[in-house]
């Protein structure tokens, strides 16, 4: 039985190298390919593909943590692969606790890792190409291998690019004070940043948007 197979990619050269690779193998199908956050949620609800495979930077407006929570409640059975640019292994972690099976680094060969990551997903084994693997081995040496940038988190971190104080950001999420102060804390460390200017630089270069579609 063929592996059902969404792409979503909003680079037509990568979509369109992934299906060269994909097309001459007789296991893969190709069902659809998308381009947005918003279309690869409303195509996976439809048609239910059995790999997803996802660019880290499809949309803008959604950080690919956020758009991978998403995917797993609107499609659970599907496997999710991630392909990207940022060889952050604190950010690979925290993916594969969303629900991610695999990442494949873009600097690495697809030829040689789309398939066997293909491969390994489906039996819900994990997969990472060589650059990510190293990032991932050398982050869980960090001592924020424990601290996981869950929801929370990432809220405040939304809040915080969109300009808000702390007390703002207490009031409006409904916690105490020090417990904003201590997730910016935590905030900072995890992207080794020093001021709240540093922090959103840090973030929005991982891929993280002060807002979600």
């Amino acid at each position: 039985m063929k592996r059902r197979i969404l792409i979503a990619d909003e680079a037509d050269l990568m979509l369109v190298g992934i299906q060269t690779i994909l097309k001459d193998n007789p296991a893969c199908e190709v069902v659809a390919t998308v381009r947005s956050a918003s279309e690869l949620l409303e195509t996976c609800k439809q048609m239910r593909p059995e790999v997803i495979i996802l660019n880290e930077q499809l949309d803008t407006l959604v950080d690919v943590l956020a758009l991978a929570e998403r995917l797993k409640h609107v499609t659970p059975q599907s496997r999710l692969m991630i392909l990207g640019g940022l060889s952050e292994g604190l950010l690979i972690r925290d993916l594969f606790a969303c629900g991610v099976l695999a990442y494949l680094f873009e600097g690495d060969d697809l030829k040689d890792h789309l398939l066997p990551a293909i491969g390994a997903v489906v039996q819900n084994r994990p997969y990472l190409s060589p650059t990510a693997n190293s990032a991932y081995l050398l982050a869980m040496q960090s001592p924020l291998r424990d601290w996981q940038l869950d929801t929370e988190a990432r809220a405040v971190l939304r809040l915080l690019m969109q300009g808000l104080h702390i007390a703002d950001i207490a009031r409006q999420m409904d916690i105490p004070m020090r417990r904003a102060y201590f997730l910016r804390y935590k905030l900072k460390q995890r992207f080794g940043a020093t001021t709240n200017e540093h922090l959103i630089s840090r973030a929005v270069a991982e891929g993280f948007a002060p807002t979600e579609a």
